[in-house]
C-alpha cells in the first residue's frame, strides 16, 4: 500500500508532465493563493501604499514575488480598473484603490 506522501510525490511528477511549471514562480507550490488576488485585498484594505510596501507585504506572507511580477500584477489590475497607478519618484509608486462610483437606475424612455 502506498502512503499518502508517495501519491503525492506521483501526483507531482505527473503535473510536471503536463503543465509547464516554468510559468510559476520560483518555487512549485500549485496551491498557494493567487498574488493577483492577495495584492488587490492588502490594497483594498490599505486604501493606498508604495510598490515598496506592496512588495514587502507580498513577500512576508511566505509567497516569493519578484518586481517583475508585481509589475504584471499592477498592470492586470489597472487595466481592470481596480487601481491607480502614479509615479511619485523615479522609482517609487502609489497604488491607490479606485472606488467605482454607485450606478444610478437608469430611468426607463417614454416614447411619445
Amino acid at each position: 500500500m502506498r502512503s499518502q506522501q508517495d501519491r503525492q510525490s506521483a501526483f507531482l511528477l505527473y503535473l510536471c508532465e503536463v503543465v509547464d511549471l516554468s510559468r510559476f514562480s520560483y518555487d512549485v507550490d500549485l496551491m498557494r493563493y493567487p498574488l493577483t488576488y492577495a495584492a488587490f485585498e492588502w490594497i483594498k484594505e490599505k486604501r493606498s501604499a508604495t510598490d515598496d510596501d506592496l512588495l514587502e507585504a507580498l513577500n512576508k506572507n511566505g509567497s516569493r514575488c519578484s518586481p517583475a511580477e508585481l509589475d504584471k500584477i499592477l498592470m492586470q489590475l489597472e487595466i481592470l480598473g481596480l487601481v491607480t497607478i502614479r509615479w511619485v519618484a523615479k522609482d517609487k509608486r502609489r497604488i491607490e484603490f479606485q472606488e467605482k462610483p454607485t450606478e444610478e437606475p437608469r430611468m426607463p424612455r417614454i416614447s411619445e
